[in-house]
């Protein structure tokens, strides 16, 4: 066996680790943003039909342009789109890494915002694409002007905004959306895994005439779907003709694709849950506070807890009592998914006792 270390690796890899939240197996498990609420029975049952009839044709590729699917998320989202302006993928990450291929490389440039999702500069490092992290205001925000003013300073190829952000939950404003779009020249793709827990519009209210705009979407945290691996993303169709030439052929299976339409058939019974979700983070939110810990306002399902002196002691000994946050490497801070009223009861619960 060899190592790592003797293998002729990109150099650029050379001392890399793969991404990935720790997966310990715990009872309460509130680490990375999934819907914990999982599925009903009358959603599985509908779920298994599908990919049963699928499966009696696995002998044959898939649609490769999955057009049923793409039209019943095009009549999800609504805004008048249509299924040229949808493009799917095995999760979000997978439709940004393709996002990457057909406008990053070595020849362009990406930026965002930091804090942020981690992938981003991951995906940046895949793609062979320079990746620029900006410093966000204070209280994490994104304000028009400064938004305006640091990429128009910095003339990117690619801007990527995260609205709700992860890890913070902070709210995007069209504002700060149309301010991004109006900076410069290239792609702007806003990442709205979350918006489903968001009180806010959606930026898919901005797509008409403004052909470089891309928003991604996943069936991931709202649809409880983390399983199944899907996303998807909204764009003019020039974009989605794009992302078809740089996907791998028959990159969606055909029960990825049975899937997803069973969950949208069913989607009014999997997004029941989204308004209880929002409850038990305001529950978090009001909880923590009267611990004398600080919550940042989120519009996510998650909310991230600044004022504990030592984040990691506290996150280890959560897990001694078998319950598992994020320690997502923002001094002081611990980011805690919204998950069951049983789930959040605990939560506080021992936290109350650890901080004590």
């Amino acid at each position: 066996m060899t190592n790592l270390e003797n293998l002729p690796l990109r150099p650029d890899l050379a001392g890399q680790v793969p991404y990935g939240a720790p997966q310990i197996d715990v009872p309460i498990r509130l680490n990375v943003n999934e819907n914990t609420h999982g599925i009903s029975e009358q959603v599985a049952l509908r779920i298994v039909e599908r990919i049963a009839e699928a499966a009696l044709t696995l002998n044959r590729y898939p649609d490769r342009e999955f057009m049923e699917l793409r039209g019943m998320l095009a009549e999800f989202l609504g805004e008048g789109l249509t299924p040229e302006q949808i493009w799917a993928a095995n999760g979000s990450n997978e439709v940004l890494q393709q996002f990457f291929q057909a406008f990053g490389g070595p020849e362009a440039t990406a930026l965002s915002f930091d804090p942020t999702y981690s992938m981003y500069p991951n995906i940046s490092r895949n793609t062979l694409t320079p990746y620029v992290s900006v410093p966000r205001e204070e209280g994490f925000v994104l304000t028009p002007d400064f938004v305006r003013t640091e990429i128009s300073k910095r003339k990117p190829s690619i801007v990527i905004l995260c609205g709700p952000n992860n890890p913070t939950g902070t709210a995007l404003s069209l504002e700060t959306v149309e301010a991004a779009y109006e900076s410069f020249d290239g792609m702007l793709l806003i990442d709205e895994a979350y918006q489903e827990f968001a009180d806010g519009p959606s930026a898919l209210t901005l797509l008409s005439d403004r052909p470089r705009l891309v928003i991604s979407r996943t069936m991931s945290k709202a649809f409880a779907f983390a399983g199944a691996r899907v996303g998807y993303m909204a764009a003019d169709p020039a974009v989605v003709d794009a992302m078809r030439i740089v996907r791998l052929p028959y990159h969606l299976s055909a029960l990825t694709q049975a899937a997803a339409m069973a969950a949208l058939e069913t989607s009014a019974e999997l997004l029941r849950s989204v308004d209880q979700i929002k409850v038990q983070r305001e529950r978090i939110i009001a909880g923590v506070r009267k611990l004398g810990l600080s919550p940042y306002p989120s519009e996510a399902n998650f909310v991230l807890v600044d004022g504990f002196e030592n984040p990691k002691e506290i996150f280890e000994e959560l897990i001694g009592k078998g319950i598992i946050v994020r320690d997502v490497g923002i001094p002081g801070c611990l980011r805690i998914t919204a998950g069951t009223e049983a789930e959040t009861t605990r939560l506080l619960g021992e936290l109350a006792l650890l901080l004590d």
